[in-house]
């Protein structure tokens, strides 16, 4: 990185790249121009550091890129909207090799494709370790934004994508198993169902979140916000090679279907009776809360005490 330098580097990373149709000016400029036809624009952003959100002997850089621009794409289809564009903040060490730039940047675009979307620009720094900050914009099409304060009672409960894969992987990068292969692939490399959250608000989907923190953590910012209490049937999140997986892991299915974190699937309310889109599957339901209680996700009706999901300042 030292001997070609910030602008060499920044060059090598945008040669030959392919933008999409909402970019009216790329990288090159001091900054970035995209169409906003719905003349509101979603933004979010996640930051990942070594050693604390990836781990360089586990991930290739090629998966640690995906995964960095996966986990905001997903933030971003979770509100009803379609990815445009990605602002990538790089820090890194001088001495850091020109590959794993490469493969990061690889895997970032790769990833972005899938969403739709392409990297429009942003910023390369020198740090003690290798830190990514990546910022997600994306377009609504003219629907409302689906938000995590709009489940009422009566509504269903339904999942897009995996429920426990990545947590199986990290379980099995953590005891050396062998076997689990497509499980570790995924938690490398999540594959978020970037698609699912534009049906879902095209469907009428009244709230939405993305499953980061895991499914019932993510449900319990749903139920919080929208002052509701949710209900979970265990045997609908439940999934054959997961618990095959769990067996070989000595480890609770349950508790990686409903704790594990970044599966980055989408977990969205729909109202009562609306036929759910494809892809999407029913796994529970919404109800008032009482007088005497407070908004809660239970599982099968009683309370969850096997983990809570994750935590950015929890150890």
């Amino acid at each position: 990185m030292a001997e070609l330098g910030e602008f060499g580097v920044i060059e090598r990373i945008n040669r030959g790249r392919t933008q999409s149709s909402a970019v009216t000016i790329g990288p090159g400029d001091d900054a970035a121009v995209l169409a906003a036809p719905d003349q509101r624009v979603v933004v979010t952003t996640d930051m990942l550091v070594a050693g604390r959100h990836f781990r360089l002997d586990w991930s290739s850089p090629r998966d640690i890129g995906r995964k960095a621009i996966a986990q905001n794409g997903a933030d971003v289809a979770a509100m009803g909207a379609r990815p445009s564009g990605y602002v990538v903040a790089l820090g890194c060490p001088g001495d850091t090799a020109l590959a794993v730039v490469d493969g990061l940047a690889a895997g970032m675009w790769a990833e972005a494709e899938r969403s739709g979307a392409g990297i429009v620009g942003g910023d390369l720094v020198q740090s003690p370790q290798l830190v990514i900050s990546v910022t997600a914009l994306g377009d609504l099409g003219g629907r409302p934004p689906v938000l995590r304060s709009g489940a009422r009672a009566g509504d269903i409960v339904a999942v897009a994508g995996r429920l426990g894969w990545s947590a199986a992987g990290m379980a099995a990068l953590e005891s050396a198993a062998t076997g689990l292969d497509e499980f570790i692939e995924l938690h490398r490399a999540p594959q978020p169902p970037y698609a699912a959250g534009i049906s879902a608000a095209t469907a009428g989907a009244t709230a939405m979140s993305d499953v980061s923190d895991g499914l019932l953590a993510d449900l319990g910012h749903i139920a919080v916000a929208s002052g509701v209490a949710i209900d979970i049937a265990r045997a609908a999140v439940r999934d054959e090679r997961v618990e095959a997986a769990a067996r070989s892991l000595d480890i609770d299915p349950d508790v990686l279907a409903l704790s594990g974190g970044e599966d980055h699937a989408l977990v969205a309310t729909f109202p009562g009776g609306v036929a759910l889109p494809g892809g999407w599957r029913a796994i529970g339901a919404v109800t008032a809360v009482g007088a005497d209680t407070a908004p809660a996700v239970t599982v099968d009706g009683h309370e969850w005490t096997h983990g809570s999901g994750w935590q950015s300042f929890s150890g």
